[in-house]
């Protein structure tokens, strides 16, 4: 993940950089296609950030990994939006 998207996201949830590259090495090599673990890491994210995520957004992203799509840059500009 660039320098600039961690600034970005830092900003907008209120995560440290640090925080967020450690909730990521913690999924990395895992299936993120499957449900339950994509499942953990939204809830994961959300309670870094103080939030609940709501249903349908976990939904959408559980979705958009579990059909195998990409999350880069771009995806999480227009999550953040």
């Amino acid at each position: 993940m660039s320098q600039d998207l961690l600034k970005k996201v830092e900003k907008k949830t209120g995560i440290d950089k640090q925080s967020i590259a450690k909730v990521a090495s913690s999924f990395n090599g895992k299936n993120l296609q499957d449900e339950k673990t994509a499942r953990t890491l939204v809830r994961q994210v959300g309670k870094l950030a103080g939030k609940k995520v709501p249903r349908e957004t976990e939904d959408m992203i559980v979705k958009m990994l579990s059909n195998g799509k990409a999350i880069n840059e771009n995806t999480i500009n227009k999550m953040m939006k």
